[in-house]
């Protein structure tokens, strides 16, 4: 049986995987989390539930990690997720979970010659040449053009090819710079792994706030009667994300680990694409339609540092090499957020209700 280290195993992305991992296929999976995330110990009953064994740790102590012991993959789902992570303080804590953290993983799979499957994210590609593509401003949200077609860009997405000079965002600079020494410890070290850089994941057990987890914020407010401000390029909500449910994500990663030989040293894009996607016009009206009720809708018309108008997943490299592609469109998506929140409504109120 292979042992699977989960960082960030406590939370959204983390915890959903290795319940799946656990649950159809046979590794030992072991999640590895701080706990410092708001909510990530709601998830510690439903690791235990599933015979996921919990550690405590941190991936900035590398002595938390060699506490573990020996491993056959490690699965790096920690990060401080939020985009908008240093630029009103210190860029410590981005910096040293997401960079530092990540060389601690590198290594501890160098020295356990352990294979990595890396996620990162679409916020690699620099902001200002994302925003500044030829956008058409439709009726409730912003697109490409039809027939558009730009280095690594069309009206399907962005590809891996699209062009990384620029700014990106402390925490896109993290990953990618994670994403770089991944790249050569793979080559030096004879190590396996792949990097997924993710679209907007999204779905049930996602802790959502004002930065980061949007889906579950904008389904929260909406079920909690709280209020949501449109914020940026005139706070008209029509900027556009595409999401990928959680089980798409788990159903890919378990591809990518069966076929880590034919797959590894590859970077793929990975996110709902034109199958899913809302601006955040329609996803207001996504949740109105599930939960029933409307709520307050301000606007703020000045854009934030790290903002894009636009993203949206190319995902032909990955759907080419393994037939996989997302099955959940944006109002699934929504829906299966809405129950689970309405399911769990008082457990998730300290939570996700406190506003």
């Amino acid at each position: 049986m292979e042992k699977v280290l989960v960082t960030g195993g406590a939370g959204f992305a983390g915890s959903s995987l290795a319940i799946a991992l656990r649950n159809r296929a046979n590794y030992e999976v072991i999640a590895f989390d701080n706990l410092k995330r708001r909510g990530s110990e709601l998830n510690l009953a439903r690791l235990r539930e599933h015979g996921v064994q919990f550690v405590h740790g941190d991936v900035r102590c590398m002595e938390d990690l060699e506490d573990v012991g020996r491993v056959d993959w490690i699965l790096e789902c920690s990060a401080e997720p939020s985009v908008l992570a240093g630029y009103t303080g210190s860029p410590c804590n981005v910096v040293q979970t997401n960079l530092v953290g990540m060389l601690n993983c590198l290594e501890w799979a160098r020295r356990c010659h352990a294979s990595i499957l890396f996620l990162s994210t679409s916020r690699v590609y620099p902001i200002s040449a994302i925003n500044d593509l030829p956008y058409e401003e439709r009726e409730t949200r912003f697109d490409l053009p039809q027939g558009f077609v730009g280095t690594g860009v069309s009206h399907a997405g962005i590809s891996e090819d699209f062009p990384l000079q620029g700014v990106r965002s402390l925490y896109g600079a993290t990953k990618l710079t994670g994403e770089l020494m991944m790249a050569e410890y793979l080559a030096a070290y004879g190590l396996r792994g792949i990097i997924n850089r993710c679209g907007l994941i999204a779905g049930p057990w996602q802790m959502g706030k004002t930065d980061q987890g949007v889906v579950a914020l904008w389904a929260a407010r909406h079920i909690y009667e709280g209020s949501l401000t449109y914020i940026g390029y005139g706070g008209t909500g029509k900027q556009v994300r595409d999401m990928l449910h959680i089980d798409d994500l788990t159903r890919l990663v378990e591809i990518e680990m069966r076929d880590i030989e034919s797959l590894s040293g590859e970077v793929f894009n990975v996110g709902g694409g034109r199958t899913a996607n809302a601006s955040l016009q329609e996803m207001t009206l996504y949740c109105r339609e599930a939960c029933g009720k409307s709520i307050p809708i301000m606007s703020e018309c000045e854009t934030r540092a790290a903002d894009i108008r636009w993203y949206l997943t190319n995902h032909s490299r990955i759907t080419a090499a393994t037939g996989w592609a997302p099955e959940h469109d944006a109002r699934a998506i929504i829906v299966d957020v809405v129950r689970w929140i309405t399911d769990h409504r008082e457990a998730l109120r300290p939570v996700l209700g406190a506003f």
